[in-house]
């Protein structure tokens, strides 16, 4: 697997560029009235289009339910939530972003291709809206594996398809909640730098759930930190460090101080 070194991407993104994500006093709450629990309270935050954006915080603060919220999987409480300028549901039934879980929830009895091919062959489409599958899969690493089965690939591999598959809609927002929690360090990193260079190549936006310090300052230009017990914004910090990155980077001191102000901000969350 090789890296882009040569890509430049602007870092960060100057104000006043278009917003792929706009938050607005959120409010989330779950169970009844007797039972209710606060998931997330008044939160705020503006992701322009084209930025990569890690979200961080303790286990409970709502990392992924406000990524389910852009997503329009959880029902808005109070605030507002905007997607390109349209609703979460308006942006989701125009395929503006694509979702990628922890599990790469491939089915098993399809090849690797047509796992990639499956959202071609759902709902409406224009034509010609779609990447070149094959473009793709060569594009993460997987050219000669097109005809594969899950079963006969790698959990790294399989994560690969899976966001082959998000990418055939060419959507302009990518939602990534741990999509790597479950590998092991080294497929992590590697996945890492992958990821890295897709995001060089597409400009499209990213925002990234995890529980690794070192991950979200190693992939974000943002970090979004939250605080629980509400769910609430802590910081959007801004990371201070060049693209492009390689892992050679997170032996640095300008890297290790990110980190550490990073771990210090996650245990005022707790």
């Amino acid at each position: 697997m090789t890296v882009a070194a040569t890509v430049k991407r602007p870092d960060p993104l100057p104000a006043g560029s278009p917003l792929a994500v706009s938050v607005a006093n959120l409010d989330i709450r779950f169970g009844d009235k007797d039972n209710e629990i606060t998931a997330l309270s008044n939160v705020s935050v503006n992701i322009p289009e084209g930025a990569f954006v890690t979200m961080l915080g303790p286990s409970g603060c709502g990392k992924s339910t406000l990524l389910r919220c852009i997503a329009d999987l959880v029902h808005i409480n109070g605030g507002s939530v905007s997607v390109l300028g349209r609703s979460p549901r308006e942006a989701r039934e125009g395929r503006d972003f694509a979702f990628v879980f922890q599990d790469a929830t491939l089915l098993p009895w399809r090849s690797v291709i047509d796992n990639v091919r499956l959202p071609i062959e759902v709902g409406k489409h224009a034509a010609g809206s779609f990447a070149d599958p094959a473009e793709l899969l060569a594009m993460v690493g997987l050219k000669g594996r097109e005809n594969a089965l899950p079963h006969e690939l790698s959990g790294g591999m399989r994560q690969r398809v899976a966001i082959a598959r998000a990418l055939v809609t060419r959507p302009r927002i990518l939602l990534m909640d741990e999509p790597f929690g479950a590998l092991d360090e080294i497929t992590r990193d590697k996945l890492n730098e992958e990821l890295l260079r897709l995001w060089q190549e597409t400009g499209t936006t990213i925002l990234f759930v995890t529980h690794s310090i070192p991950e979200a300052a190693f992939l974000g230009q943002h970090v979004l930190m939250l605080q629980a017990h509400p769910g609430r914004v802590k910081e959007f910090m801004k990371v201070d460090l060049p693209y492009p990155r390689s892992l050679a980077m997170r032996d640095t001191m300008e890297f290790i101080q990110v980190t550490a102000h990073l771990r210090a901000l996650l245990e005022e969350c707790l």
